[in-house]
Order: structure tokens, then C-alpha cells, then sequence
């Protein structure tokens, strides 16, 4: 193990947490990952393993059967699980975001139902903002949410979703919709309902389908979907938090952690494509030397490990500051920026390195330099992440 993505201060327990997690990567995630990928499956015994090692409840407080971790101990344990195959890393992620509104928003009752099943993966959440017409601009989502006035307890939902990572292995999906709340603004007019649905493709629920998996350039293996509601009947008790008009802002909340998560897979993916260009520059002879001896090559390793080195010191730095309790939108911009970022350039810098190999499937880079651009997309793009920080900064630097 090299020098790179250290973290100081760790105690004893996220140590072991963190031990355990990379032996299993590196037991049974990297040998298999890329033929997984290629053949776009469905991880099932790695997310059993995953189960079993109770990374599902891994922040979910010890009163709800979970391991009661912070932040950080799950970003470390992301970044490790991203290092072997980052799809296998997005299917923990919205479960995570599930878990984490859950337990900042939802009731006791909400809580008691879902968070002790969600620890032992029995339950698995997808989390669903975006729609076929809008991704960043939430305010322009149509889905909507009408209550029925002959009980008062029943909403009817009617739209469409889109891009939910575990759209079909999940049981539990938090849907952003709209409801004529009579506020001003538009973001209080939203509110998040928890629908319950079953494992699978076509209609999952009554008035619930999940028509099929959107075919993707990279980020395999994971299923991707579209979610369409027709008349979908929810009761008034599925609400997030039992009041409508609060769900821009729990999944807001839900984002914020989330692009936590998105830059510590940015730190896994670089770290491994590192790993993967600075052994194939020792193995590699042009010229009469191995290429790691051409001060082009050395340059270009110097510059790939110090961009992996920054970006998972910044993505620790966000971390930290959420579990601290404070306000971390700048600190978690900038490490999801940052990292997304330098994943892609890490990502081709160790393509480059490989020369005509990296072009083949026979070689793990190719499945990287595939993957790696996902993240400047997801969890809001580099411009969206841009804007966050400039707003922000403006405000701490308010004249």
C-alpha cells in the first residue's frame, strides 16, 4: 500500500471498518469487476458480501440496528469500495441518501419502519429528483401529487422519473413531486413521498412501473432507470416527515451528503487508475528502458498522484465539516468538483501511460476511462458545483 489517500486521525474502530473493507475489494471485487461490467450484471454476490459486512447500515444509528459511523468513516469506505468497481459504490449510495433523510427528516414511526430493515439491506432505497425534461433545475420537475378529497388521506401521483440508480433492485424509492401546498414559492410547494414498490422491472406497485434499464456508455452493472407514475395511490402517512411542503429541502439535504459520496468515488477511480499507470510504467520497455525512466512519463505520474492526493485530503475536509454538525454546501461543492475533475484526467493521464493497450478490454483502464465521466455529471454537474461555491463564497465574502 502506497503513500497516497492517508487520512489522519482515524481511531481504532474506522481503522478495522476501513481494513475490512479494502480486503474485501481487493478479494472479491477487483478480480471480478471488469468481467461484470463488460457483461453488464447485476453484482448480486458482492452486494450480499456488502450486506454481511454491514456497509448498508454503516451510519445508521446503533438504536436502529446500524453501525451509528460518521461521515467520514462511509466516505473512506466508498472511496475503497469506488478503487475496485464504482458501480458497486453507487448502488450504497442512494440507499445511503435514503437512510440519511430518513433519519434527519423523517418521523419516529418513519424511522422504526424502514432504518433497521435498510441496515441489514433488506430494505434498499433509490432516491429520485431528475425527470426526462429537467436534471439540475429541480423547480421545473412536473410529477405531481394531488390529494384524493373524498378520504383526505390518500395522495394520487401522476409523472415521470428519471436516472434512478437502483431503480430496480430497490423496495423503497424517495420521490420529489410537486403539491399545491398554496406557497409562494415553488420550493415549498414539493414534498418527498417514501414508496414502497417490489424488486424488478414493469409494474412494480399499483399505478408504479419501472419500464427497463437505460443502456449507459459506462457505470455497468448498476441498474439505471426511468420511474412512471399513473394514478399511483399514496397514503398521506408516506410523506417524508408527515408534513408536505418540506421535500426540496430534505433532498437538498440528501444532495449535500451525496456529493460527499460522489467525491470520494472521484478519489477511488483516480487512485486506482494511478495504481494501474504507475505499475504499467514499470513493466513497460521503449527505447531500450522501462517508460517510468522517461522524464515524460515521470511527469505525468507526478502530476496524476498529486491530483489523487488533493482530492481525497478536500473530500476528508467535507466530510469532517457535515459531521461537525455545520453547514458544508461550499466544502462538499468543491470536493465534488475537484475530484470529478481530476478523476477524468487521472482516468486518461493512466490511458496514455497504457498507449494502445488502454484501448483494449483486456486491460482494466479501458473500464475506467468509461466510468470516469459519470461523475462530472452526477450529483450536479462541474457548472452546477460551480455556482454552489460561487454563491457561497459571495456570502463569505459579503461586503
Amino acid at each position: 500500500m502506497g503513500r497516497l489517500c492517508q487520512t489522519d486521525g482515524l481511531t481504532d474502530d474506522q481503522t478495522e471498518i476501513l481494513k475490512a473493507v479494502r480486503d474485501f475489494v481487493e478479494r472479491e471485487i477487483l478480480p471480478v469487476a471488469t468481467e461484470l461490467e463488460h457483461r453488464d450484471e447485476y453484482p448480486t454476490k458482492i452486494v450480499e458480501g456488502l450486506k454481511e459486512l454491514g456497509v448498508f447500515g454503516l451510519m445508521i444509528p446503533e438504536e436502529y440496528d446500524g453501525l451509528g459511523e460518521s461521515l467520514l468513516t462511509y466516505a473512506l469506505a466508498v472511496e475503497e469500495i469506488a478503487r475496485g468497481w464504482m458501480s458497486v459504490s453507487g448502488i450504497i449510495n442512494t440507499h445511503f441518501i435514503v437512510a440519511w433523510m430518513l433519519l434527519q427528516h423523517g418521523t419516529e414511526e418513519q424511522k422504526k419502519k424502514y432504518l433497521p430493515r435498510m441496515a441489514t439491506g433488506e430494505v434498499r432505497g433509490a432516491f429520485s429528483m431528475s425527470e426526462p425534461g429537467c436534471g439540475s433545475d429541480v423547480s421545473a420537475i412536473t410529477t405531481k401529487a394531488v390529494r384524493d378529497e373524498t378520504d383526505g388521506a390518500t395522495y394520487v401521483i401522476d409523472g415521470q422519473k428519471m436516472w434512478l440508480t437502483n431503480g430496480g433492485s430497490a423496495n423503497l424509492v424517495a420521490v420529489l413531486v410537486k403539491t399545491d401546498e398554496g406557497a409562494e414559492s415553488v420550493y415549498r410547494n414539493m414534498t418527498t413521498f417514501l414508496v414502497e414498490k417490489e424488486e424488478g422491472f414493469g409494474e412494480t406497485a399499483q399505478g408504479v412501473t419501472v419500464p427497463g434499464k437505460i443502456e449507459k456508455m459506462g457505470y455497468k452493472g448498476v441498474d439505471t432507470t426511468e420511474l412512471v407514475f399513473e394514478g399511483a395511490r399514496i397514503s398521506a402517512d408516506q410523506i417524508l416527515g408527515g408534513e408536505p411542503g418540506k421535500g426540496f429541502y430534505q433532498m437538498m439535504d440528501g444532495v449535500e451528503v451525496g456529493r460527499v459520496n460522489v467525491a470520494a468515488r472521484g478519489c477511488g477511480v483516480a487512485h486506482r487508475a494511478f495504481e494501474l499507470g504507475v505499475a504499467y510504467a514499470q513493466q513497460r520497455e521503449t527505447f531500450g528502458k522501462k517508460i517510468a525512466e522517461h522524464q515524460a512519463v515521470q511527469f505525468r505520474l507526478a502530476e496524476m498522484a498529486t491530483k489523487v492526493e488533493a482530492a481525497h485530503q478536500l473530500m476528508v475536509k467535507a466530510a469532517r465539516v457535515k459531521d461537525k454538525g455545520e453547514r458544508n454546501d461550499l466544502e462538499a461543492g468543491m470536493a465534488k468538483y475537484l475530484a470529478s475533475e481530476y478523476c477524468a484526467q487521472v482516468v486518461e493521464d493512466s490511458f496514455r501511460i497504457h498507449g494502445g493497450y488502454g484501448f483494449s478490454k483486456e486491460y482494466e483502464i479501458e473500464r475506467l476511462y468509461r466510468e470516469a465521466p459519470m461523475l462530472l455529471i452526477g450529483e450536479g454537474t462541474a457548472d452546477i458545483q460551480r455556482m454552489i461555491i460561487g454563491r457561497r463564497l459571495l456570502e463569505d465574502y459579503a461586503l
